[in-house]
């Protein structure tokens, strides 16, 4: 009896931690400064907190927030040009989910373009946990493509970028 109890409270202290270790990473990731600025288009992240993306690296103070998933791609597809850490050094990317705002790894995510939503900037990777999410947000709102991360290039990212100003 006393065994068993030993080990149901281990068990509980185990969760507890490791829920609390979940809610303070989330609650880290979506804290951003009034004052953090897209490194892409320089707009101010805080105002689009739905359509947060953010690359880390392996050292934190280099986490680079985005308005979008798009100025993300743009920054992916060349750090170098934003004084960014080689595209080697990202240790994961994350963009949210559309319906759910809950942060997803980027590489596992599904994209619709062309939809009628739009993004802080215009056009917009609009980012689904799920192939069928994406798929049904597609025939709702127009989307002319799902796309997955590998199928994303800077070809497309800058067909999405027309009209949009970059600083």
């Amino acid at each position: 009896m006393k065994t068993s109890r030993i080990f149901l409270l281990f068990i509980t202290i185990q969760l507890v931690v490791s829920v609390s270790m979940g809610f303070a990473n989330e609650v880290a990731t979506d804290t951003v400064s009034d004052q953090t600025r897209c490194t892409v288009c320089g707009m101010f992240v805080a105002k689009y907190p739905n359509w947060l993306a953010r690359i880390q690296y392996s050292d934190p103070a280099q986490t680079r927030f985005f308005d979008g998933p798009k100025d993300m791609m743009v920054f992916y597809f060349n750090p170098e040009r934003y004084d960014g850490p080689p595209r080697e050094a990202i240790q994961d990317i994350f963009v949210k989910d559309y319906y759910s705002l809950n942060w997803l790894s980027a590489r596992e995510a599904f994209y619709v373009i062309g939809s009628d939503v739009y993004g802080p900037m215009g056009h917009e990777l609009i980012p689904f946990v799920t192939g069928e999410a994406a798929e049904s947000f597609s025939k709702d709102h127009h989307g002319k493509e799902v796309l997955s991360f590998d199928d994303i290039t800077p070809e497309l990212i800058e067909s999405l970028q027309a009209g949009q100003k970059m600083r």
